[in-house]
């Protein structure tokens, strides 16, 4: 097995997400930012560009790997759905009442959620992360910046993290054999599709108009819970006798 084939099969833990990334280039120096690191997973979400383009490789100075093995997604529920902690990075302030780590934080609370697979979200350049998008996410993440001067790139940020958690890797203590895992983020979304059919039938969505921030505030309140997979179970017998009581 060569150099690069070893360096394709290494799982970090860590997942790198670029939702709808404005240029081509950008992706490149993030796949170059992740090589540095160890980190192998890039997703995109509706890149603008599409992909795979061209102009990403010279600025990936060698890491093609990385561009080669990416995958694209339509939306970043699809992207997040086997993650088990998801991290939006934001630099403002958004009113979630979501914990809010530092990039040298990031591991730590990985592991002390058992997650065996945390994605870490980046939004576009121009614009960053909208509020919608950062409804997927269980945890925020913040860089301690010069407050008069805060402006980061794409790629500066994922090297930041990138950075933290490859320091981190060696020193994190091995998940104890019965520390419960989480559910991932598809089975959190399977619960969420099953409560939002029973509250379209009870007419709970009778404001259209407010629709949209409801369902946000539910997706983040159920990301931020925590649930392991047995009591996503729970939850959906639960939820299937309430909605038959309520034929009855």
């Amino acid at each position: 097995m060569s150099e690069r084939d070893e360096l394709g099969r290494h799982d970090s833990g860590l997942v790198v997400i670029l939702v709808r990334p404005q240029l081509a280039q950008n992706i490149g120096f993030c796949a170059r930012a992740m090589g540095n690191f160890a980190l192998n997973e890039l997703r995109l979400v509706a890149p603008r560009d599409g992909w795979p383009h061209s102009d990403a490789e010279a600025p990936a100075s060698g890491a093609t790997w990385i561009l080669e093995q990416a995958q694209v997604f339509d939306s970043l529920h699809e992207a997040v759905a086997d993650c088990h902690l998801v991290a939006a990075t934001t630099a403002r302030e958004r009113g979630l009442s979501l914990p809010v780590a530092t990039p040298a934080k990031l591991p730590g609370l990985a592991q002390e959620r058992g997650s065996a697979k945390t994605a870490v979200v980046f939004g576009p350049e121009a614009s960053g992360l909208s509020n919608e998008d950062l409804s997927v996410a269980n945890a925020l993440i913040r860089v301690p910046l010069n407050p008069n001067f805060s402006s980061l790139n794409l790629a500066q940020a994922v090297l930041l993290v990138a950075y933290e958690w490859f320091q981190a890797k060696g020193t994190a203590v091995p998940l104890a054999q019965d520390q419960p895992r989480l559910a991932d983020r598809q089975a959190v979304d399977n619960l969420m599709r099953r409560l939002t059919v029973m509250l379209e039938e009870s007419r709970f969505f009778a404001v259209t108009d407010k629709r949209p921030t409801v369902e946000a505030h539910l997706y983040s309140l159920f990301g931020k819970a925590q649930l392991s997979p047995g009591e996503v179970g729970m939850l959906h017998g639960l939820f299937k006798a309430l909605h038959e009581s309520g034929r009855t």
